[in-house]
């Protein structure tokens, strides 16, 4: 699914033209990146959380020439789904260590 499929599917369920419903996805979007960009953790009840860790910087090798090298300190995203959005891409499924 595409970001025009995304406003094509808001377009459809409110009924706004397609300009608003262009402009509501594309607030969403810059809303949780500048939330993430703060450094900010995300939490979407019944969707699930974002979250910004860091990652410190270690000892690597380039595959290539087998050159030992310092990997730099960064930052990575994780998204961690809830529970609901975990049963409803499994159907309703319980999976294991989960109660219904």
């Amino acid at each position: 699914m595409t970001k025009a499929d995304i406003v094509e599917s808001v377009l459809n369920a409110t009924g706004m033209s397609k300009k608003d419903a262009f402009d509501v996805v594309e607030c969403f979007f810059d809303t949780v990146k500048g939330v993430l960009e703060s450094g900010e953790e995300l939490k979407i009840m019944h969707f699930g959380n974002f979250e910004i860790k860091a990652k410190t910087a270690r000892r690597g090798r380039n595959p290539q020439t087998g050159e030992e090298m310092i990997l730099p300190a960064r930052k990575i995203l994780t998204f961690r789904a809830s529970k609901t959005l975990k049963l409803a891409v499994n159907g309703g499924a319980v999976g294991q260590g989960e109660e219904a």
